[in-house]
């Protein structure tokens, strides 16, 4: 028998790029999935997650609102655990607050209100991001080694107008501080540049900077922190299944700058058409993985994660030789 089987567990924000990996991994195990999309009769946001295996029987569509509270009552009911992963993933932005801070912090507040309602509810795993991790002020030099008791300073992220990371670091902050004062078991992912084969049809931001450094357009960050989808959905399994699970948990593979990502795939594509690398970054920070081995996380080589990308992109017309 399988962790999952007879289970229910909620996935918000379900039709998304990790989302979606998590849905199908739940399934696998054997879980009845209760998943949250803005429309349920949008085919093209919903077809890939119903043809999954055992979504016939095992996942149900809901419509939830994250501007409005006791939306998620009635998917939450009778859940034991609830995975919430809808934020809205911008780097851009004409109103910020509008856009960004108030779906990512209202939203996560709503889900926990809803969590507070259930006595079956015994953990949430929000899906979080290094960008509430990293922006801190601090140099990120080569000797530095980044890890989860590193936290994102509002001020600074507002003052270098990096509204996403912003919008990411309130939000785990009000999460912590509700969780905390209404005794919900939480747990936060805080995921890299997330890359990897897509289930979903539509291009997501993190795929699309892979795709904009293969073509020379300009991308926000030097170095990128890169972690496989796979290993995402699976370290949010983990983090609700393993019972000493707690905390925040940083997930990187590997910290490549653009030289080095270029690099690889030329290697692996010599007929793709590719930008100039430019120069290295010289300094590139780490981040510890020591706690994500405690949740059984093994990561995928970068090499396989770009090739798994590229493999999908062009599977889906993103991208042509």
């Amino acid at each position: 028998m399988s962790t999952g089987e007879s289970k229910t567990v909620c996935v918000t924000g379900a039709s998304g790029y990790i989302a979606s990996w998590l849905v199908k991994l739940l399934l696998q195990k054997g879980y009845t999935v209760k998943a949250t999309v803005r429309n349920p009769n949008d085919a093209k946001k919903t077809e890939h997650l119903l043809s999954l295996d055992g979504a016939k029987d095992r996942l149900h569509l809901f419509k939830a609102d994250l501007l409005e509270e006791g939306s998620f009552d009635a998917v939450i009911d009778g859940c034991v655990g609830v995975f919430h992963t809808a934020s809205p993933a911008q780097y851009s932005a004409t109103d910020p607050q509008v856009e960004l801070i108030e779906p990512a912090v209202k939203g996560t507040l709503n889900v926990l209100k809803s969590c507070a309602k259930f006595p079956t509810v015994k953990r949430v795993v929000l899906t979080s991001s290094l960008a509430s991790v990293r922006l801190s002020g601090k140099p990120l030099t080569s000797d530095v080694v980044m890890d989860e008791t590193w936290y994102s300073d509002p001020h600074f992220c507002e003052t270098i107008k990096q509204w996403y990371p912003l919008s990411k670091t309130l939000a785990e902050e009000a999460a912590w501080k509700f969780a905390k004062e209404n005794g919900i078991d939480l747990v936060t992912i805080h995921p890299g540049i997330v890359i990897g084969p897509l289930l979903q049809p539509t291009l997501n931001l993190s795929v699309e900077y892979l795709l904009n450094l293969m073509s020379g357009i300009e991308t926000p960050f030097i170095n990128y922190a890169f972690v496989d989808v796979r290993d995402v959905a699976f370290a949010h399994i983990q983090a609700f299944e393993v019972p000493s699970a707690n905390g925040r948990y940083c997930l990187v593979a590997q910290v490549a700058d653009g030289p080095d990502t270029l690099k690889i795939l030329r290697e692996l594509y010599p007929t793709l058409s590719l930008c100039e690398p430019g120069n290295p970054s010289g300094s590139k920070f780490q981040v510890s993985r020591e706690k994500a081995k405690c949740l059984g996380i093994t990561f995928l080589p970068l090499e396989m994660s770009l090739k798994d990308t590229v493999e999908s992109v062009m599977e889906k017309g993103f991208l042509k030789f």
